[in-house]
């Protein structure tokens, strides 16, 4: 590789290490690192990337800072950026599932934990109120965040999101004619990706039918999940809950609600929680197993996001000109937004319904709200008393 190559992954490194506070600060980070300091790329490009990968299903600072790697250095930059990216979160995720199970081998109690279960609720709390404040803006909207709501906390199968998400986004393509009519030239595609990632999930599918290989069905439930989850990381938690907690029973609700919050005060993509949920899926056969689970849950959630940014890339612009494409976007953020209002009932329900835990909710959604003491003193703040008052 070409030296600046080189210097590129380093700075991705350090992006790795310390981009807290979820997509949107992580695109503020980039902006002053790849952009004013380093000029991989101009701002104009920088936001068009984001404006990208914020309608394609997947991580969106993820795709978003792979595909500066793809503008850099080409495919194999790309990969690995998001290597690099990825990497030290996903293994302390990891490692987390490890101590996780290992504590419920040895009986060890998980009382240090009580506090940021509740505060983990309030997590997602917050996340639905910015998010349905950012996307939602019309009465047809709300609607659809309203409905998507009730859907997604009433009937829980894991088929239920997807289905929401590809209603609301074609109630508001209906509309389409609203959208401004922009002159477009013709569009060249290269299929190369796409029929990759189309093939992965094929594969996926039969190879986990026949062979009922654990890790085998866990990347398929990853991969498909990466490939439908539109709205970053936080539309992603009511769907793995569902499936993992409610409809597979392979973790349960404490342990899902704790990895959550430790996820938080990590910095990179919230997507490397999948990692701990693929590890304590796989914790009944042993070490490696739960190193293979963590393995394949990462690749499985992150792989179809590349697949697709890197397809899309070559003729976004001229995508982005068809206002079908501009009017469903509405109704996808809208679902998501109400898939996340579904995900802050449905995680709090498993927990005691006391006073007690009511107010370390809305305590924690008040301190992100008026505050800005970051996410992961807050985390830490309640692990630190969760030790010292055990209960």
């Amino acid at each position: 590789m070409r030296p600046r190559n080189y210097i590129f992954l380093k700075d991705v490194a350090y992006l790795a290490i310390t981009a807290y506070g979820g997509p949107q600060a992580h695109i503020a980070m980039m902006m002053r690192l790849l952009v004013e300091k380093r000029k991989y790329i101009d701002e104009k490009e920088l936001m068009e990337l984001n404006a990208l990968c914020q309608i394609l299903p997947g991580p969106s600072s993820t795709q978003t800072i792979t595909a500066i790697g793809f503008k850099v250095g080409g495919p194999n930059l790309a990969y690995l950026t998001l290597l690099v990216w990825l990497l030290p979160a996903a293994l302390i995720m990891t490692a987390a599932a490890l101590a996780m199970s290992m504590l419920g081998e040895h009986g060890a109690p998980l009382g240090f934990t009580r506090f940021i279960q509740p505060m983990a609720v309030g997590f997602v709390a917050f996340a639905a109120w910015k998010i349905s404040s950012k996307v939602v803006y019309t009465k047809g909207g709300i609607v659809i965040m309203v409905f998507s709501a009730i859907l997604a906390f009433f009937f829980r199968s894991p088929w239920v999101f997807p289905l929401l998400l590809l209603v609301g986004g074609s109630l508001t393509a209906l509309r389409f004619q609203k959208q401004p009519i922009l002159k477009k030239e013709p569009m060249h595609v290269e299929w190369a990706n796409f029929l990759l990632f189309i093939g992965v999930l094929v594969v996926a599918a039969l190879l986990g039918r026949f062979t009922q290989f654990r890790a085998v069905l866990l990347f398929e439930n990853f991969y498909r999940n990466g490939s439908l989850i539109f709205g970053g990381g936080q539309v992603l938690i009511p769907v793995m809950y569902t499936e993992f907690v409610e409809f597979k029973e392979y973790l349960s609700s404490k342990e899902f609600l704790s990895g959550f919050a430790l996820v938080q005060a990590l910095p990179g993509p919230v997507f490397s929680f999948c990692a701990y949920i693929g590890a304590l899926s796989m914790r009944e056969y042993g070490l490696w197993g739960e190193l293979l689970g963590g393995f394949v849950a990462t690749v499985g959630i992150f792989l179809p996001g590349t697949f697709l940014i890197f397809f899309v890339i070559r003729f976004w612009e001229e995508l982005r000109k068809y206002r079908v494409i501009q009017a469903s976007l509405e109704g996808i953020n809208a679902v998501g937004s109400g898939m996340v209002c579904a995900a802050a009932i449905m995680l709090y329900h498993p927990i005691e319904n006391t006073p007690y835990n009511l107010g370390l909710v809305v305590v924690t959604f008040g301190l992100l709200l008026w505050t800005r003491i970051p996410s992961p003193i807050l985390i830490l703040i309640g692990l630190v008393t969760g030790f010292i008052f055990p209960g």
